[in-house]
């Protein structure tokens, strides 16, 4: 990603790739599957992972590399996004930041290798190095541990029953082949690499507003008003939903647009947030926008469901402006939904 002040945008895009390049060490961006988690330390725990709403486990949706070049404390910095995909709820969100030097105790000083590493099979990671046990469901924390093999990891009872329903139930008595026999437990969502590439310069169309004076000439004023208020609220409308998509005409797969501290391109004139609306960071910085999830992404996700599922128009994340450093730990950040609004 972009230097911090940087100002060209920088767009992401999911592509297929292998699934070592996706892996912690790669340092990657990517949608979907398992967190990648940066820090194998300090991870949020199942309360800070649980839906505000519904207060089910989250989904992981996605995580951007994003370090701060001229920042030692940051040399490696990731952004990790959330979601709840549980009907009827389908709202809630929480992303974390994790931040690490370039020594650490974790990943080499040396960048990692380009190549394929000599074995690449499919068996999932469920210990990370500093210890810490990963839910065989989600591959977040998983502090809960089967009573009965005491070598299976969740971050939920929710989790552990899945599981259970699924496959453990008969896999519990061969606890050496967990890596390997981790059953489809239809949480994830589809995993993708998110590629980058730098926007070019697009220049916005000019959008024409109507012109209402014919049809109101002969109203009643009040009506006039009425009409005059909702022609100028429908042609707000217009002009910012034409404004997004000429913005996004010449890469319309775009995913992800990234630029640290830019201003976010919004795909409706309502719940635009205000400044009062963003929260501070803990450490009393400001919060400025690093990256915003597009709906496209929603094409990826494989999410539909009879019923409610999940939808978004913009996801909006907030960072610390001064990405504050917290050792080795994770620090929630804000994100900001918009929903597509539809207009009369």
């Amino acid at each position: 990603m972009a230097a911090a002040g940087a100002r060209p945008v920088e767009l992401g895009f999911a592509e297929s790739a292998p699934a070592w390049r996706l892996r912690s060490e790669q340092f990657p961006s990517k949608v979907g599957g398992r967190p990648a988690w940066l820090g194998a330390a300090g991870l949020p725990g199942p309360r800070a992972l649980a839906c505000a709403l519904c207060g089910r486990p989250l989904s992981f949706l996605l995580q951007v590399y994003a370090p701060l070049p001229g920042r030692a404390d940051a040399f490696h910095r990731g952004i990790f996004l959330f979601c709840c995909r549980e009907p009827p709820c389908c709202a809630g969100l929480r992303v974390f930041r994790n931040q690490l030097p370039r020594k650490n105790e974790f990943y080499s000083y040396e960048p990692p290798s380009e190549n394929p590493p000599p074995e690449t099979g499919e068996s999932v990671c469920l210990q990370l190095k500093s210890g810490a046990h990963l839910c065989r469901v989600c591959g977040c924390l998983g502090p809960k541990t089967c009573s009965r093999c005491h070598k299976a990891y969740y971050c939920s009872k929710e989790h552990q029953t899945l599981d259970w329903r699924l496959g453990h139930k008969q896999t519990c008595a061969q606890p050496d082949h967990f890596d390997h026999i981790i059953p489809d437990h239809n949480f994830l969502f589809p995993e993708f690499e998110i590629v980058i590439e730098t926007e070019e310069e697009i220049m916005p169309e000019v959008v024409e507003k109507e012109d209402y004076s014919e049809i109101t000439g002969s109203m009643g004023e009040a009506l006039e008003e009425e009409l005059d208020s909702m022609a100028k609220h429908e042609s707000r409308e217009d002009t910012i939903f034409q404004k997004f998509k000429t913005q996004i005409a010449l890469e319309p797969e775009q995913i992800l647009r990234y630029g640290r501290g830019i201003a976010p391109i919004w795909i409706s004139g309502e719940n635009i947030p205000q400044e009062k609306d963003i929260p501070d960071c803990p450490c009393g910085a400001k919060r400025i926008l690093e990256f915003q999830v597009m709906p496209q992404l929603l094409n990826y996700l494989k999410a539909d469901r009879l019923g409610k599922s999940i939808d978004w128009g913009i996801l909006a994340v907030f960072t610390c402006a001064e990405s504050c450093s917290l050792g080795t730990g994770y620090t929630e950040e804000f994100v900001w939904k918009q929903d597509v609004t539809d207009t009369p």
